[in-house]
């Protein structure tokens, strides 16, 4: 990662096995039921090709049809159930990181932050994403 830039860090205690949080994390299935920062959006589409090299997109689109976009990049490496790092397609780099606890799981996310948003918004979005997911893990 680019450590001249500010990064942004955000993250979540998953009440669930690190299996289980990994294939929630990882499965289109899944990404599709968690993948939004509020009740107004949504993820209507996933495709993942989790290993170095492999490519993932998610749409995430308004509920009411107003804006969507496509999210995705490739994959610099990934160590199953530990590990995971990203590329995003405006170069920005991603680390997200599965710490087995008992039988939770702490995943921690770092993030180069976009230069459009202000760093505040860009934390609370992915810190309400990755909200939602622990919501989803733990009702699974």
């Amino acid at each position: 990662m680019d450590t001249n830039r500010s990064l942004i860090t955000v993250e979540a205690i998953i009440h669930a096995p690190v299996e289980q949080v990994w294939e929630y994390w990882t499965v289109p299935a899944h990404i599709t039921k968690w993948n939004n920062a509020s009740e107004e959006w949504h993820t209507p589409y996933a495709e993942n090709d989790l290993r170095a090299g492999g490519k993932f997109v998610s749409r995430m689109e308004a509920k009411d049809g107003s804006f969507g976009f496509d999210f995705g990049g490739l994959y610099d490496e990934v160590r199953s159930h530990e590990f995971i790092s990203y590329t995003l397609g405006d170069g920005r780099k991603v680390e997200i990181t599965f710490i087995p606890q008992q039988n939770e799981t702490k995943v921690v996310e770092v993030f180069e932050p976009e230069t459009t948003n202000p760093i505040e918004m860009q934390q609370e979005g992915w810190q309400a994403i990755l909200n939602n997911f622990q919501k989803y893990a733990e009702q699974q």
